[in-house]
């Protein structure tokens, strides 16, 4: 079977475990991790040990910024 998350177009997915990181994340985009825009548990590009309630950083190529950076919350 063909591991998606290995894919060259599937931008880089990382678990954040951080606690400390994580408010940093909240604090500096002054949001709840409710607001975060969901991504759901069973995405194949998600971390096979993120579980409901977890933060995602994902980086993607970006034209204008050479990287960007965006968040999700992991939910079921």
């Amino acid at each position: 079977m063909v591991n998606v998350s290995e894919h060259e177009l599937v931008p880089d997915h990382t678990l954040l475990e951080d606690a400390d990181e994580i408010e940093e994340v909240l604090d500096e985009y002054n949001v709840k991790r409710t607001d975060l825009p969901k991504i759901k548990r069973t995405d194949p590009a998600v971390p096979d040990e993120a579980e409901a309630g977890d933060v995602i950083r994902i980086e993607r190529d970006s034209r204008t910024t050479d990287t960007a950076v965006v968040y999700r919350l992991v939910v079921e």
